[in-house]
């Protein structure tokens, strides 16, 4: 099973299209545009506490048999964040000097 590639930020609730270079995941597939990672999630997962890697582009053509966009096709279900933003900040500004390896 891939990732869901949802279709946007739970932040800011920008466009974050499966082909976006701005895509950023938790290992949940908490799902950020980068200008919040870095800005106001200081890469801290809200909702996880974990830090972020940039989300993988599944490959629009289909160079293996079933394996492509097309058969295996990004999420529309927009999600947003489960906590406030200022709640958030405090959450980030706590636990952001831990590395993510040993948050």
């Amino acid at each position: 099973m891939g990732l869901q590639l949802r279709p946007n930020c739970e932040c800011c609730d920008i466009d974050l299209p499966p082909d976006s270079e701005m895509a950023r995941i938790c290992s949940h597939e908490c799902t950020f545009c980068a200008d919040c990672v870095e800005s106001r999630l200081q890469n801290v997962c809200p909702n996880c506490g974990g830090g972020f890697a940039p989300r993988p582009i599944r490959p629009a053509q289909e160079w293996r048999e079933g394996e492509s966009l097309r058969h295996h096709p990004a999420s529309t279900k927009r999600v947003h964040m489960r906590y406030p933003l200022v709640e958030v900040t405090a959450f980030s500004q706590r636990i952001r000097h831990i590395p993510p390896a040993f948050r």
